[in-house]
């Protein structure tokens, strides 16, 4: 439970780091934050996989697969009825920030605080299940992948902010709310696996489905919309194979 709630704190606290970095380089390349974005990508992307969906099929038993399509549907629905009712990052204020400026409009910034705090979510919650599996170092990966893509997630936050007029005091603790979020996310996905063993194959997938959805809808067209779609795509390999890797070592 320690492991637990200290992975819980780190995965919430990258968020927190991100916008501290956002203070401090408020011109920082969009290209830097791509290839940190990208190699998360990758990362969560092996962890979804690796972590998530295949230990889903081999628990599920009998109807292993079954149970592990559904699950993995299931959380992309979810997030994109989420989706739907709060659109994210790029479909409020854009990808560039030299548009912030023109869309600083305090409701909407807000709007998109609350997005992101919504799909973090689920996001907390994957990283919660993971530990259900019993594999703690497997699970600590998927938190760590998902920690790296809090961090640029993080920095996004603080420009539209302050743009809009937000004083830096209140910019900072929507960011810290975002990352508390996430806290509360992965000891949900926790308690919900240790109360309820039974849940853990479907509640895998789920958590799998979340993440590649997150991975497909989000990720990956905020690390291509800035003309760095090369360096991001090698990121993104290099985060699969760094997980890849890890979790064959770790076993």
């Amino acid at each position: 439970m320690d492991m637990v709630l200290l992975t819980a704190l780190g995965v919430g606290g990258a968020t927190v780091i991100g916008s501290i970095i956002g203070f401090l380089f408020k011109n920082l390349s969009h290209k830097f934050s791509d290839i940190v974005l990208a190699f998360a990508a990758g990362v969560m992307l092996a962890a979804a996989v690796l972590g998530l969906i295949l230990p889903s099929v081999e628990y599920g038993g009998h109807f292993g697969l079954l149970i592990t399509v559904a699950g993995i549907f299931a959380g992309a629905l979810c997030l994109n009825v989420i989706d739907r009712a709060v659109p994210h990052l790029h479909k409020l204020v854009g990808a560039d920030p030299e548009n912030h400026k023109s869309n600083a409009d305090v409701s909407k910034v807000l709007l998109f605080v609350t997005a992101i705090a919504i799909h973090n979510l689920p996001e907390g919650i994957a990283a919660g299940v993971s530990f259900g599996s019993g594999n703690t170092s497997e699970a600590l990966i998927i938190a760590g992948g998902i920690a790296l893509q809090n961090i640029p997630e993080g920095m996004v936050i603080i420009g539209p902010m302050l743009a809009a007029g937000i004083s830096p005091k209140r910019t900072f603790l929507c960011a810290l709310a975002t990352g508390l979020v996430e806290v509360v996310g992965t000891l949900l996905g926790y308690f919900a696996v240790t109360v309820a063993s039974a849940i853990l194959p479907f509640a895998l997938a789920f958590a799998g489905g979340t993440m590649l959805y997150v991975i497909s809808d989000e990720m990956i067209p905020e690390t291509h919309a800035h003309g760095s779609q090369r360096g991001a795509t090698y990121a993104l390999l290099i985060g699969f194979c760094v997980m890849l890797v890890s979790d064959i070592l770790l076993g």
